[in-house]
């Protein structure tokens, strides 16, 4: 059976080889972390947002662990470091895509997805993930468009200028602070003007709805669960997802193991039916056009079953046994990207 292409909603490859300071070995077929050229390949994922994101200090946040953060732990960002560690991420991406060979493209609209579906060329949307990379002010979000940026998380799990992010608790509800600045309320109308997702995975409840208040584009979640199948803090609230279905947007399926168990547990022996299991849950109640893979591969303990990019078929395969069609297989793993991304974008 042929495989159908995957665009993801989120990964943290650039974080994993900046930090391994070996860009070459994304062209090589490798064991570390869970995207390369070749894996992506052989599990037919054509394309995805790959996230420029800025670790705690001491590394909170890094080789796919999330962190056990306690209240205290939750200082904001320096600005200027965020800003200069973002800034080199990009350059990454820019850097894989020279060296590429055309084998990878910063695209930039969904025609441009679309034709990097088609011909077998990796379709890489850049996305800063906490908008302290971007500094204080809100305009800045448009130079950062014209280099090529086009989806933004508000927040990280954590505070900055814009709103708060959700601690990593569970069992917690994401209800955990204060809702959006002006600064953040700014950036949202910012976000809408240039055509730039918004993302809302990681922000808290109050600041979600201040964002569904104020915004003119589809509610998106890239990385983010049912808090009802698993009440972990990061996870969407049937509220949260009724919204989402009302603005005709979607949610991402985030692959990592504490976001999916009933427990809670971060384990990697952790059943790949828990996948599809929030995949059922998430189509049920916003509709199959709404729901997509949001995989936070390299940034996550993902079921072992799945492994990495290479083993998308499998979790393809068992959807296929739980009833889904190719058409409707075809929805969840790259159409309802496309179809949000060219209403949030225009083009």
């Amino acid at each position: 059976m042929t495989t159908v292409p995957v665009f993801d909603g989120h990964n943290d490859t650039l974080l994993r080889l900046h930090g391994e300071r070996q860009q070459k070995s994304f062209f090589e077929r490798g064991e570390r972390g869970h995207i390369d050229l070749s894996r992506a390949r052989e599990g037919g994922l054509g394309g995805g947002l790959f996230a420029c994101f800025v670790p705690n200090r001491g590394g909170e946040g890094q080789n796919g662990e999330p962190p056990a953060l306690k209240e205290g732990d939750r200082e904001p960002l320096d600005p200027s470091c965020a800003q200069r560690t973002a800034g080199a991420l990009a350059r990454t991406l820019f850097e894989l895509e020279a060296s590429s060979g055309g084998s990878l493209k910063v695209a930039r609209t969904t025609g441009e997805i679309e034709a990097c579906l088609r011909d077998g060329v990796l379709a890489a949307v850049l996305h800063y993930e906490g908008a302290e990379n971007l500094g204080p002010d809100p305009s800045a979000l448009e130079e950062l468009y014209e280099k090529g940026l086009r989806s933004l998380g508000l927040v990280w799990s954590r505070p900055n200028a814009y709103g708060h992010g959700v601690p990593f608790r569970f069992p917690s509800s994401p209800d955990t602070g204060p809702g959006l600045t002006d600064a953040g309320r700014e950036l949202v109308r910012e976000c809408n003007r240039l055509g730039v997702l918004v993302d809302l995975s990681h922000l808290n409840e109050r600041g979600f709805w201040d964002v569904a208040r104020i915004t003119e584009a589809p509610l998106v979640a890239t990385h983010s669960n049912a808090h009802a199948l698993c009440p972990a803090s990061r996870n969407l609230t049937d509220r949260q997802l009724d919204a989402i279905r009302d603005s005709d947007g979607m949610v991402g399926v985030n692959f990592a193991a504490g976001f999916l168990r009933p427990d809670g547990r971060d384990e990697e022996d952790t059943p790949l039916a828990e996948i599809a299991r929030h995949v059922d849950y998430l189509v049920e109640r916003l509709g199959i056009e709404r729901v997509g893979f949001g995989s936070d591969f390299d940034g996550a303990r993902i079921p072992r079953e799945l492994g990495d990019a290479s083993g998308l078929p499998r979790l393809l395969d068992a959807l296929r046994e739980r009833g889904y069609g190719e058409a409707e297989l075809r929805k969840l793993a790259h159409q309802n990207w496309l179809r949000v991304l060219r209403a949030t974008w225009g083009a």
